[in-house]
């Protein structure tokens, strides 16, 4: 951020900015600082943006939404032009700056200049989400608006994020969510400045993934006969007798890993292991350690087929990881590790030879030796291993990161062991859980109950850790496991605006944060996000 180096990640830095005094803008994440200025700029016809080249496609992305709401014929011109223009956007990154966070930035709006500068183009790309929202939100239509003052008030901001995992997790196991759905969810992720997208592709219900040595994996891993109507738990359960699945082919991958690049946001991939396996065991039953033929299942809840904790199943998990890393670029690989029912394993021979061999105490030992074997596995290739907390017992290798689901008690574990952790405790980022204890009044959900306030409210760093050991979390992230999930507009409705608390969260100082303040702010939000038709829940 320019020259002022105190924006760092974690919770090391505490803002000067005094937390009572009320954002001025309704901007959403809340910034670090806001100085309003005198005057406004205002866009017209004549309006040029230029740029260099590290912020060549941010100036693309923004032209291009300009262009859209306006009418106006923006250009793009890398460099100064020779010609002054009355009305211009100037992005400028400082590649020298090598202290300055890359996802900083300032933004500066005058009469007739806006001047954006980063050190690097992810600052650059989050000026431009903030610009967006100080202009009116019809800025966000898909076709010219007549009549409209495209007016930016003067103001100068300077801004950082407090956090660097600033995440969602979309399970596609369960419900499959189609291409076009995952590129507009990531349009919404960044207009909020959330930079990971964390896809849940495997579970008992569907195998999300081409797997080109292992096209069973997709020809029959991802399509289920049926599916569970109404509570799982309700006996005897009852179907749909309805075909469900799809999975994503190489290109699609491709495809969404660009997108999110452009917009700032890393696609970490899950494939789920040692539990949750049973699409996989479906489709390749030497994977399981039953003799019995499985089937994708079609109901929810935690299931007992896991992997064999065999060789063959380890080279089996290693190609497909491999695979998973030619497509996806993620530092992060996510293994899943939790709620692996052992039931099987204690029963199987083979399991238990292993245990032997070993000479491993218990069938938990057993699991935390699978995981080890991944975790090594990925960091020769130069990636990191992370899973749900889970993965703790038994130990875990220095370089592997935890998600803490089950609360926050087992990220502090993990934190004080050494390892980097994302907080994702069920009671606070769930986002399948019911928004309102009216649950007559919602579509059927999972159970639990999560407002909006309590969302907003959450704090990622536990007050027992140490600095040194606070500066281990990673960040936070919200989940939206889709058992009750089967549509993209009923994804919407669970994810906002749960997930502009989230954001806000994950980007503002945990000092500047008032509620009431950001209630104020949603008003004008929302009419953001009825403009991009988003199904979010009224009310809060």
């Amino acid at each position: 951020m320019g020259s002022d180096k105190s924006c760092v990640y974690g919770p090391r830095w505490e803002p000067t900015m005094t937390p009572a005094i009320r954002s001025p803008f309704a901007l959403i994440p809340r910034p670090v600082s806001v100085t309003p200025g005198p005057g406004h700029f205002t866009l017209t016809a004549h309006t040029v943006i230029h740029c260099d080249a590290p912020s060549a496609l941010c100036a693309e992305l923004l032209a291009q939404r300009l262009r859209f709401a306006t009418g106006f014929d923006i250009p793009v011109q890398q460099g100064e032009s020779r010609t002054r223009t009355q009305s211009r956007i100037r992005l400028q990154t400082d590649l020298a700056d090598s202290a300055g966070l890359p996802e900083s930035y300032t933004l500066s709006v005058a009469t007739h200049d806006i001047l954006i500068t980063a050190p690097r183009a992810a600052g650059i790309f989050y000026a431009t989400q903030t610009l967006l929202q100080l202009l009116p939100p019809d800025i966000f239509r898909d076709a010219p608006v007549p009549g409209v003052s495209w007016s930016v008030p003067g103001v100068r901001i300077s801004d950082c994020p407090r956090f660097a995992w600033r995440g969602l997790m979309l399970d596609v196991s369960r419900h499959y969510m189609p291409k076009s759905f995952i590129k507009r969810f990531m349009d919404l992720m960044a207009l909020h400045k959330l930079n990971v997208l964390h896809l849940h592709l495997t579970d008992d219900q569907g195998w999300r993934l081409e797997i080109k040595p292992y096209p069973r994996l997709t020809s029959v891993g991802a399509w289920r006969d049926e599916t569970v109507v109404d509570r799982y738990t309700n006996m005897p359960q009852r179907f749909n007798r309805i075909r469900h699945g799809g999975y994503y082919t190489h290109a699609d991958i491709h495809e969404l890993v660009e997108y999110g690049h452009r917009r700032m946001i890393t696609i970490v991939p899950e494939i789920e292991m040692p539990g949750h396996a049973q699409a996989a065991i479906a489709a390749y039953p030497e994977l399981g350690n039953l003799k019995t033929p499985l089937k994708v299942s079609g109901t929810w809840g935690i299931h007992r087929n896991i992997f064999r904790p065999h060789e063959k199943t380890l080279r089996f998990l290693q190609h497909v990881l491999m695979e998973v890393m030619d497509l996806f670029p993620s530092p992060f690989i996510h293994i899943g590790g939790d709620e692996a029912v052992k039931d099987q394993w204690k029963a199987s021979p083979d399991a238990q030879r292993k245990m032997r061999q070993l000479k491993l105490a218990s069938e938990n030992e057993l699991q935390s030796w699978f995981i080890r074997q991944m975790d090594d596995f990925l960091t020769a290739h130069k990636r990191r291993l992370i899973g749900w907390d889970e993965i703790l017992e038994g130990g875990l290798a220095p370089g592997a990161a935890v998600m803490s689901w089950r609360g926050i008690k087992e990220g502090i574990e993990a934190a004080r062991a050494g390892h980097d952790v994302v907080m994702a405790p069920h009671a606070d980022t769930y986002f399948d859980y019911y928004q309102t204890e009216a649950l007559h009044q919602e579509p059927l959900a999972i159970g639990g109950f999560l407002p909006l306030e309590k969302t907003y409210a959450f704090e990622p760093v536990p007050a027992t850790l140490t600095a040194a050991e606070a500066r281990h979390i990673l960040g936070a992230q919200g989940q939206l496991w889709s058992e009750y999930i089967p549509t993209p507009s009923h994804m919407e409705y669970m994810a906002f605006p749960r997930a502009a608390a989230l954001a806000e969260t994950t980007w503002s100082q945990a000092t500047q944060k008032r509620y009431t303040d950001f209630e104020r702010r949603m008003k004008t939000h929302e009419t953001r996000l009825q403009i991009l038709d988003v199904n979010y829940r009224r009310g809060g």
